[in-house]
């Protein structure tokens, strides 16, 4: 049995965790500006308008009846560009299953296309936008650290998030219709 004196630490120890708790997870959402509604797993994603390649408005909506799996990047994160052709692969082992891999490119369009050239892939690339919100901030990513995947079902909900580069294995359990 412990004494009332170790009880009293115990108790305070726990106070202090749980306020440590609590303030971490209010300074993550210090920095996102007033009226922006940050996406969280089970919420519907934002229907952002981002630009393609060819400088084509794209509406996220526009996939919808389809698995979609959001990867947010940039042509000068060296994770990012790693994890590409593990993506590539995953679109092509899944295509025919209806799921999709969309990245969105945080990044300047003319590193993007010049990256691209160098570094081709199959799914579709859309630029993001960098100015505050951020694409990535409002799909959740509040420390904006790339790259972060968003899975959404063919309703648009958000399923999964995942910061840092995805394994083949995570990728084909969230590409196929197992889920996250």
């Amino acid at each position: 049995m412990l004494s009332r004196t170790n009880l009293f630490i115990l108790a305070l120890a726990l106070l202090a965790a749980i306020a440590g708790g609590w303030l971490q997870h209010e300074s993550r959402l210090a920095h996102v500006p007033a009226g922006v509604h940050v996406a969280n797993v089970g919420d519907l994603r934002p229907d952002v308008a981002l630009l393609d390649l060819d400088g084509r408005e794209r509406r996220l909506s526009g996939y919808q009846g389809k698995r979609l799996l959001l990867n947010f990047w940039a042509s000068w994160c060296v994770p990012c560009a790693a994890e590409m052709p593990t993506l590539d692969k995953a679109q092509h082992n899944f295509a025919d299953q209806g799921a999709i891999v969309l990245g969105i490119a945080m990044d300047e369009p003319d590193r993007v296309r010049a990256f691209l050239a160098q570094h081709p892939v199959q799914y579709p690339i859309l630029i993001g936008q960098l100015a505050s919100p951020s694409t990535t901030l409002r799909f959740g990513d509040v420390d904006e650290v790339l790259p972060y995947s968003v899975l959404l079902d063919e309703n648009g909900r958000i399923l999964a998030v995942h910061r840092g580069a995805l394994s083949a294995d995570q990728l084909s359990r969230w590409l196929s219709q197992r889920g996250p």
